[in-house]
C-alpha cells in the first residue's frame, strides 16, 4: 500500500512551506527555454518550419471586416470561417478568359458564400452554403461606392459585398444567422484555379452529362480529373439543369468534398515542401482578416492531417419559398425560419448537422423518407419502467422528430413493437419500421401525420437509417464520403 503524507509519523511528515511575501516575478531562463523548445517541437510535429509559416502569414492580403462591429452574436464553440468567393478576374489571361468563358465585367459581388465550422476538437468540418440570391436585410451602413449612409434595406445576399465590402457581408450574415464569425477568407477566380492546379487536379464523378453553354462546361457521364480552369467551369455552372443556383451549390459542395479527399489522401499535408507550395498558391491570392495568422494556419494544418471526406458534412440553408418577389430587386430565395434557426443553432452549439452511421455503430440503411421529416409519439407498451423514455431517446438520437414526452400505452402487454400509422403516411411508416427491427406495421386511418410507436417487450435497438435521397433531410446534409467518387471504382 503506498505511503502518503497523512500516514507518515508526525515527525516524518513533510513540512509545509512557509508563505513568503509576494515579490515581482521574473520569468526564469529555464522557462523561456522550455517555452521555446515546446514551440519548436510543436512546429516540427506539424511538419512546418517557423520561417515557412511566417512567410505565408506575411503574404496574405489583409482586410478588416470586424472593425467597429457591435452587438455581435455570442461566441459558440469551435471556429466559424466565412468563406466568400468573388468574381474577381483581373489577373486571368485573355486566353483563359476566352477558353473558360470568363468574359464580361465582374459584378464586384460574392459568387459563393459559405460558413465553414471547424469543431472544437478539430475532428469535423460543417459547411453551410448560403444561396447568393437569398432574401437579406442589411444593417445600417455606408455605401462604399457613393459614401452615402444607408438604413437597413432588402437586398439579395450577394449584393451586400458590392455595397459595403467584407464588413457589410459579415454583418449581414451574422444578423441573419446569429452565428458569430471568427475569421473571414475571400477567394477569387485566380486563387481558386491556382489551388486546384497545385494539387494536381481534383477528381469528380457525374452520373449525367453536364453541359452549360454559358460557362463552356461539357462533361460526359463518368469520372473526370479537373484542372483549374475546368474546375472553375464546374463550380460556376448554373444552367446544366433546372435547379439553377441550388444545383450549383450542390456541385460546389461535391467539389469541396473531392478537394478535401485530394488534399488529405495525396500526402501533401505530410510533406512540408509541398504543403508550403500549396499554401503559397492558395494564400498568395486570397484576402483574410487580420486575426487569421500563423497560429491559425498551424491549427488548420494539424486539423487537416486527421481529416477525411467522412469528417466533413455539407448542407444548404433550408428554403421556404423559391422566387420570393421583392420590389426593386426581383426574385429572391426566402429561408425557412424554423429549420434555418435549428441549423444555425447546431453550428453555435458545435453539434453535427446529421446523424452519422459511425456514431450509431453501423452503416445507415436507406429508407424512402428522412428521419428528420417523421414525427413520432412513443408509448410504453410494457410494464418495464423507463422503456418509453429509452425508445424515445434512441429514436431522437437517430434523427426522428419525437415528441420527447413518451406516455404509457392503454394496453401495457405488447410483446412486439408496433408502428401505428395513417395510410396517407405509409412511406414514413415504412421508414420508421426499418429503424425498429422486427416491428409490426399497423394501419390506423385518421391517425394523422404523427406516427405512433408502441414499444413492446421485443425492443432491442434503433437501427440507423438515412433517406435514399440524401438531399431530402431537414438540412439536406450529406457527408463528404457520400458525394465523392466511389472508392471501389478508383
Amino acid at each position: 500500500m503506498p505511503v502518503t503524507p497523512s500516514r507518515l509519523p508526525r515527525r516524518a511528515r513533510p513540512r509545509r512551506p512557509v508563505p513568503r511575501p509576494p515579490a515581482r516575478r521574473r520569468r526564469p531562463r529555464w522557462a523561456v527555454r522550455a517555452a521555446t523548445t515546446l514551440s519548436v517541437v510543436l512546429l516540427a510535429a506539424a511538419g512546418i518550419g517557423h520561417s515557412v509559416i511566417s512567410s505565408l502569414d506575411a503574404g496574405i492580403a489583409r482586410v478588416d471586416p470586424f472593425k467597429d462591429m457591435k452587438n455581435r452574436p455570442r461566441a459558440g464553440h469551435g471556429m466559424n470561417v466565412l468563406l466568400v468567393g468573388t468574381d474577381g478576374r483581373d489577373r486571368i489571361t485573355p486566353a483563359e478568359r476566352r477558353r473558360y468563358r470568363l468574359g464580361g465585367a465582374p459584378c464586384h459581388c460574392t459568387d459563393t458564400i459559405m460558413i465553414v465550422h471547424l469543431s472544437e476538437d478539430r475532428e469535423r468540418a460543417s459547411v453551410v452554403s448560403l444561396p447568393r440570391d437569398s432574401y437579406a436585410l442589411t444593417p445600417p451602413h455606408t455605401d462604399q461606392a457613393t459614401g452615402r449612409e444607408h438604413r437597413g434595406h432588402p437586398v439579395r445576399l450577394n449584393a451586400a459585398y458590392a455595397e459595403g465590402g467584407p464588413q457589410l457581408t459579415v454583418r449581414t450574415v451574422e444578423n441573419m444567422t446569429h452565428v458569430k464569425i471568427d475569421h473571414y477568407l475571400e477567394v477569387d477566380f485566380t486563387s481558386f484555379m491556382k489551388t486546384v492546379d497545385v494539387l494536381g487536379g481534383v477528381r469528380i464523378c457525374t452520373a449525367l452529362p453536364l453541359k452549360d453553354a454559358y460557362t463552356g462546361l461539357d462533361l460526359p457521364p463518368g469520372r473526370h480529373t479537373l484542372r483549374g480552369g475546368e474546375a472553375l467551369q464546374y463550380v460556376r455552372s448554373r444552367h446544366v439543369d433546372a435547379s439553377s443556383d441550388l444545383g450549383r451549390m450542390k456541385r460546389q459542395q461535391r467539389f469541396l468534398a473531392a478537394l478535401v479527399d485530394r488534399a488529405t489522401s495525396s500526402g501533401i499535408l505530410l510533406n512540408p515542401l509541398r504543403f508550403r507550395d500549396v499554401s503559397r498558391a492558395v494564400l498568395g491570392s486570397v484576402r483574410a482578416d487580420r486575426g487569421f495568422g500563423a497560429d491559425e494556419l498551424l491549427d488548420l494544418g494539424r486539423a487537416m492531417r486527421s481529416f477525411s471526406p467522412a469528417s466533413s458534412e455539407f448542407a444548404t440553408v433550408p428554403i421556404a419559398r423559391m422566387g420570393y418577389p421583392v420590389k426593386g430587386i426581383g426574385s429572391t430565395l426566402k429561408w425557412d425560419p424554423v429549420k434555418s434557426a435549428r441549423l444555425f443553432a447546431s453550428l453555435r452549439d458545435d453539434e453535427p448537422l446529421a446523424v452519422t452511421a459511425r456514431a450509431a455503430g453501423g452503416r445507415a440503411v436507406r429508407v424512402p423518407v428522412a428521419p428528420q421529416q417523421i414525427r413520432v409519439q412513443v408509448e410504453n407498451g410494457t410494464r418495464t419502467p423507463g422503456l418509453g423514455r429509452r425508445v424515445d431517446a434512441a429514436l431522437a438520437a437517430s434523427g426522428f422528430r419525437t415528441t420527447r414526452q413518451p406516455v404509457a400505452s392503454a394496453v401495457p402487454a405488447a410483446r412486439r413493437t408496433v408502428v401505428a400509422y395513417d395510410p396517407l403516411w405509409d412511406r414514413s411508416a415504412r421508414s420508421l419500421a426499418t429503424a425498429l427491427p422486427g416491428s409490426e406495421l399497423r394501419a390506423v386511418p385518421g391517425l394523422g401525420p404523427t406516427l405512433k410507436v408502441i414499444a413492446g417487450a421485443d425492443f432491442r435497438r434503433v437501427r440507423t437509417v438515412r433517406a435514399a435521397d440524401a438531399e431530402q433531410g431537414e438540412f439536406g446534409v450529406v457527408r463528404g464520403d457520400e458525394v465523392g467518387c466511389p472508392r471501389e471504382a478508383s
